[in-house]
């Protein structure tokens, strides 16, 4: 059916207009996203290792517990014991040292080891922020605001993002058809970004679909989680902490539903009966309770229910009455997660009772799995190593998605301006070009300076430090976009952004020698080095806008 022409112009300045008034946001938002694909590596590298011994066997972790809880008192509520050699060497044992305090203070964790004659060594560790400020300014989309009024404006720049995609594959898919692979580099500036933006936007249509659409749901997930368990959860006590580490949030935690859906009902029902096994409790007397399960009996529990799921870390939690659980999180690389790097299941700790299973991959209820799936799309946490590169490659080409269309309509004004017979290019033309080129180039240069601060910031860079860095790049690049405006302006500012994106790599090699004997490390320090490259040479060949 063919659209009338009317309706097309209708569909095409929608697209033109809404997509200019969120293309700087979303370019914030999707190079910021492509970067938290190496979050972990980046943390580890920007946080540094502990002087510790070297961590106690498994086996060896209950004498370890005994003496740092005695020690220690405050840490029987909430404590972490890292399961595999990687996590390890940053402390088997480990546990919030701020006694859960809120305050403006670097956030402070105490991690926990035996020397060779078993005496207790306890060393605090400040963990860096640069790579939770990158994951944060990917979920605000750059706006320096209070979390909650960010994530309603981003909610809103993701609703206009999914009009500006249906309008746009109305207006111009008809055309798409005949020029969809004739990229004409030698001709007009303007042919040549309208044809890279219609490239690219074709063939990536399905991922920035996905990324519209959850993005809205992550805006408010305060009201979808609440609809959501309102809906799918039923009434049991019990209730604690939201999922770990989930890049936005994460949603509501898990309650405690009964069996877990393990692969054999039957052994899943018996351990949930464990539940009620309990020691009896006398009339005015405290309730005796069973000791803490060891970190052995938990992970050949995990075992049993779920073959497959490979545990990373048990987290303690002491919630009273008996009803204390082990949060065990992991990984099971056959199935999507709800998290952006696994998903958990929750135990009674004392008892081994399987409190919850609704996050665990593979092991959900199909409602739960429908919506787990959705998460998995969006963070890419399926499909293992090649999904997250292809999520990588993505994300960079949709940042430069978004930088082609505000300089195709850049320069269509330009054009409609100078056939008008205007001299000058109007206030709004040049107010577009400037923050066009500033926020793009301060973006890339912001969070390369980021990274390349991790080693001469205190502790890695807190996040007061690490975002001072950014947004003081980041205005320094916005402000020389306004004062140098012209080809001359652009090139500078493209070579500027490049000089501190190829100093990333310059920065891992000096001060993360081990990072870089890493797959992740080798990559992240490979595409630093191509955006460098891929920058210096928009500065060397920019022509002249027409």
């Amino acid at each position: 059916m063919k659209l009338r022409a009317d309706f097309v112009q209708l569909y095409r300045d929608v697209h033109s207009w809404v997509g200019i008034i969120a293309g700087l946001f979303l370019f914030v938002a999707f190079y910021a996203g492509a970067v938290t694909m190496f979050e972990e590596p980046l943390q580890s590298w920007a946080s540094g290792p502990v002087a510790l011994p070297p961590p106690v066997s498994l086996e060896r972790t209950p004498e370890l517990l005994q003496k740092a809880l005695a020690a220690h008192p405050e840490a029987r509520t909430d404590y972490t014991i890292a399961v595999t050699p990687e996590d390890a060497q940053r402390g088997r044992l480990t546990w919030d040292g701020s006694g859960g305090q809120v305050h403006h203070a670097p956030t402070q964790v105490m991690a926990a080891g035996l020397d060779a004659e078993g005496n207790l060594v306890v060393v605090p560790k400040t963990p860096s922020d640069a790579a939770r400020f990158v994951d944060v300014l990917h979920q605000q989309v750059g706006l320096p605001l209070p979390h909650t009024p960010a994530m309603i404006l981003m909610g809103i720049v993701a609703l206009l993002y999914a009009i500006a995609l249906v309008s746009g594959v109305i207006a111009y898919l008809p055309a798409l058809v005949k020029t969809l692979f004739a990229v004409r580099l030698g001709q007009s500036v303007r042919k040549r970004w309208l044809d890279l933006h219609n490239l690219l936007g074709l063939f990536s249509l399905p991922f920035h679909l996905v990324m519209a659409i959850s993005s809205v749901v992550f805006a408010f997930h305060g009201q979808i989680f609440a609809l959501e368990h309102l809906l799918f959860s039923a009434p049991v006590a019990g209730r604690h902490g939201g999922m770990q580490g989930g890049r936005h949030g994460g949603g509501p935690g898990p309650a405690d539903h009964g069996p877990g859906g393990g692969r054999d009902a039957q052994s899943a029902a018996s351990v949930t009966s464990a539940a009620g096994a309990s020691a009896p409790v006398v009339p005015g007397l405290p309730p005796v309770l069973p000791p803490v399960l060891a970190p052995t009996d938990i992970l050949a529990l995990v075992t049993r229910q779920a073959p497959g799921f490979v545990p990373e870390v048990l987290n303690y939690m002491q919630l009273g009455h008996g009803k204390d659980v082990v949060r065990v999180f992991g990984y099971d690389a056959r199935y999507p997660t709800r998290g952006p790097t696994g998903g958990f299941m929750v135990l009674n700790s004392r008892t081994g009772a399987v409190q919850s299973g609704e996050y665990m991959p593979g092991h959900q209820p199909a409602k739960f799995a429908i919506l787990t799936s959705f998460f998995a799309l969006h963070f890419g946490s399926f499909g293992g190593t090649p999904v997250r590169w292809g999520y990588v490659v993505l994300g960079l080409a949709g940042a430069f998605l978004f930088y082609t269309g505000n300089q195709l309509w850049i320069v269509s004004r330009r054009r409609r301006e100078r056939q008008s017979g205007d001299v000058v290019e109007t206030r709004g033309t040049r107010l577009l070009a400037a923050l066009t080129t500033g926020c793009t180039t301060g973006c890339v240069a912001g969070i390369s300076a980021v990274f390349c601060a991790v080693p001469v910031l205190p502790f890695g860079g807190t996040y007061g430090a690490v975002s001072a860095v950014y947004y003081s790049v980041f205005c320094l690049f916005v402000g020389a976009a306004f004062c140098l405006p012209g080809q001359r302006g652009i090139r500078l500012l493209l070579g500027a952004a490049g000089g501190v994106t190829a100093c990333v790599p310059l920065m891992l090699s000096l001060h993360g020698a081990h990072l870089l004997r890493t797959p992740e490390g080798l990559g992240v320090a490979g595409m630093a080095a191509l955006l460098s490259a891929f920058l210096f040479a928009g500065a060397v060949k920019h022509t002249r806008e027409i």
